[in-house]
């Protein structure tokens, strides 16, 4: 009775353990295509005059970033934009080609990503003023800047997994 007790544990945990790792997996997937999809169709978006004057506010009142108003045009720099997000997707989802350019993608996408969310500390109205401020953010730009926070993580994760060499069933 102890040995069938034992048996029946063991294939419970290998049960658990099968549906764990497939479940990682189909994640591993997600996050990477979902990051491809993400920045491939913002950055569809970024040829177009209407994203590129929702952008503007943005870059406007970044330190980082204004100057940059000062060489290209509103449209021009989000059409440039444009261009790096749609390589950023292609090289990202060229991971079962290359771990290296997906690994370059990646990290172009966490830099990407770290710029943005320096727009939280820059442009106004993040923090929503009739709730107190801080903490509190506003719809856009502060709730729509967050989610740059995850997209961050999901780069640094497909950066390290590419690093690594890993391969997941696709």
């Amino acid at each position: 009775m102890i040995s069938t007790a034992t048996a029946t544990m063991s294939l419970e945990r290998e049960r658990d353990t099968t549906v764990s790792e497939k479940l990682q997996a189909l994640g591993a997937v997600m996050t990477r295509y979902g990051l491809v999809v993400v920045f491939a169709w913002i950055g569809a978006m970024k040829f177009s005059a209407y994203e590129a004057n929702g952008i503007q506010p943005l870059v406007t009142n970044s330190p980082l970033m204004s100057w940059l108003y000062n060489i290209f045009s509103v449209q021009a720099f989000s059409n440039w934009l444009g261009v790096l997000e749609i390589a950023i997707a292609v090289m990202i989802a060229a991971r079962p080609i290359s771990r290296q350019i997906s690994a370059a993608g990646s990290a172009l996408a966490a830099v990407l990503f770290l710029g943005t969310l320096s727009f939280m500390l820059s442009t106004p109205p993040v923090w929503e003023g009739t709730l107190g401020g801080f903490p509190a953010l506003s719809v856009a730009p502060g709730q729509f800047l967050l989610k740059d926070l995850a997209l961050l993580g999901a780069s640094i994760w497909t950066l390290g997994e590419a690093l690594a060499g890993r391969r997941h069933d696709r």
